[in-house]
């Protein structure tokens, strides 16, 4: 397992727009951090291994080896407790451009640094051909 960089997450052309679009006063710092500097590429050329936009990911938690499964997903759609878990949290945030074995960090609300390696990207739009979700 790895932590990703700056400048190693990508974004589809598609899902940058759409985050580009979002109030700027919602944008954690890490979102705003991941717009300006991830690589952005085609919905047709995003490798399979990547979190896009509703993709759905395994994760591990680097602490207590909890295995949980979570969509990341628009505020609009977001449902923790069904595992649909918005973009603007410090974990969907943290997740969105990184590939299968990165690890993903953030903080929580009190300051806590969590911390999960990205096990396996059980579905992801792209590698089905919805290019357009």
């Amino acid at each position: 397992m790895h932590a990703t960089n700056s400048g190693e997450r990508t974004l589809t052309e598609l899902d940058f727009a759409r985050l580009s679009k979002l109030p700027g006063r919602h944008l954690s710092p890490g979102l705003a951090h991941l717009l300006a500097s991830a690589e952005v590429t085609s919905s047709r050329a995003v490798r399979s291994d990547v979190v896009t936009m509703h993709s759905r990911v395994k994760i591990v938690d680097a602490h207590t080896r909890r295995h949980q499964t979570l969509t990341v997903c628009y505020p609009a759609d977001a449902e923790p407790a069904a595992g649909w878990i918005s973009v603007l949290s410090p974990v969907g945030s943290s997740l969105l451009g990184l590939k299968a074995g990165d690890r993903a960090v953030w903080a929580t609300p009190s300051g806590e640094e969590c911390s999960a390696e990205v096990a396996a990207i059980v579905f992801q739009p792209e590698a089905s051909g919805d290019y357009a979700t």
